[in-house]
């Protein structure tokens, strides 16, 4: 993790113009039936979801943030690991309308996007890892992995003290955590000019 951290540019956030309205998800991008949250709800059920008017009503998924597990679709949020009002911060404020969609519909990395519980994403919020952590400290590791991945695969800024929290983290208890810089290098679809993904 540390190694990838060197490769993210460090810059004061961008902390006007955020308008959520502006990311439209929970896009049904494949025509199948199912928007975003219902893909990921799908994705990470441990049982076959009962399916009931479109929708995903039941299941089992584990809330990696906070160690709980779950049965009803409507006691979680879908969280954008790192969040979309973060992603305007941290250099999204410059994409176009079709970027912004893509970022916040990403399934193209298992970690984007996450089932959590209510709770731990809303006690969450927009807030980077020098103001948040996982409750469980088992999930500490990962969490630092997948933001600092998101990060660089978005081409996104850290502010200094994001950095410098993740840093610690990455050169003491996180120390042996992983990163795949090969999957991480591949990237991202991102819009051209011409409107086209």
């Amino acid at each position: 993790m540390a190694e990838l951290l060197t490769l993210v540019t460090i810059t004061t956030e961008q902390t006007e113009g955020y308008d959520r309205g502006d990311w439209e998800h929970w896009i049904d991008a494949d025509g199948d039936g199912l928007d975003t949250r219902q893909e990921v709800l799908a994705d990470e059920t441990l049982v076959d979801p009962v399916v009931a008017g479109g929708r995903i009503r039941e299941g089992q998924w584990f809330s990696y943030y906070d160690d709980q597990e779950f049965t009803v679709a409507r006691q979680l949020d879908v969280d954008h690991v790192v969040a979309l009002a973060e992603a305007h911060q941290s250099g999204g404020w410059a994409w176009d309308a079709l970027t912004r969609q893509l970022y916040a519909n990403d399934l193209s990395f298992p970690d984007h996007l996450i089932a959590v519980s209510a709770g731990s994403n809303r006690s969450k919020g927009a807030r980077d890892p020098a103001e948040w952590l996982p409750p469980d400290p088992e999930a500490l590791c990962t969490y630092l992995a997948w933001w600092t991945t998101i990060k660089y695969r978005w081409e996104l800024s850290m502010d200094q003290a994001e950095f410098d929290a993740i840093h610690r983290f990455a050169t003491t208890d996180c120390a042996d955590t992983q990163i795949d810089l090969a999957a991480a290098q591949s990237g991202i679809i991102r819009a051209d000019p011409s409107g086209q993904p």
